[in-house]
C-alpha cells in the first residue's frame, strides 16, 4: 500500500465476510487517527455447519443415469449477503451526505461482492481499494499501512 491521503472526517470501511468497521479519520492526511464509529458483525458458519441434506442428484438423459448437483455455499452466500448490507449501509449515508471520501479495504473477493452492490453516490466517493483483510488487526496497524 503506497501511502493513501485520507484527508480528515474521511472515511474507511474495513470488512471481511463477516465483520465489518466504519471508521472515521479524526486526524489528518500526515497523522491518521481513525476512530470506530459503527461495527457490523454477521455469523457465518462454514457451509458443512450450515446445510445439512445430502447433495442432490438429477436424472440425465438416458437409462438409469443420475449425477450430482454440487452443494449450496451458504457461507459464500453468506459473505455475498452481508457485503449487500454493507453496501446498503453505505448508500443510507451517502445519500445523506455523512462522507465524502470513502477508503474501502476488504479481500478482494469481498471488495468484489461490495463493487457490484455499491450505489453510484457512494462508487463516486471511493478514493482507494485496499486489497486486504485487516478486521482483525488493531486501528493503529490499519492506520500505519494506510499511511505507507
Amino acid at each position: 500500500m503506497s501511502g493513501i491521503m485520507l484527508k480528515h472526517d474521511g472515511w474507511v470501511v474495513v470488512a471481511d465476510g463477516e465483520k465489518a468497521l466504519f471508521l472515521r479519520n479524526e486526524g489528518d492526511a500526515m497523522n491518521p487517527n481513525l476512530e470506530v464509529f459503527r461495527e457490523m458483525a454477521q455469523e457465518n458458519p462454514a457451509t458443512r455447519e450450515q446445510g445439512t441434506d445430502k447433495p442432490g442428484r438429477m436424472h440425465d438423459a438416458g437409462p438409469g443415469h443420475r449425477s450430482g448437483v454440487a452443494d449450496t455455499d451458504w457461507h459464500q452466500i453468506g459473505k455475498e449477503r452481508f457485503a449487500k448490507d454493507i453496501a446498503a449501509r453505505l448508500y443510507k449515508y451517502a445519500h445523506s451526505g455523512r462522507f465524502d471520501r470513502l477508503v474501502l479495504v476488504a479481500p478482494p473477493t469481498v471488495l468484489g461482492d461490495m463493487r457490484k452492490e455499491l450505489h453510484t453516490e457512494v462508487a463516486e466517493r471511493i478514493v482507494s481499494e485496499v486489497p486486504k483483510t485487516l478486521t482483525n488487526h488493531s486501528i493503529d496497524k490499519i492506520e500505519d499501512l494506510l499511511l505507507h
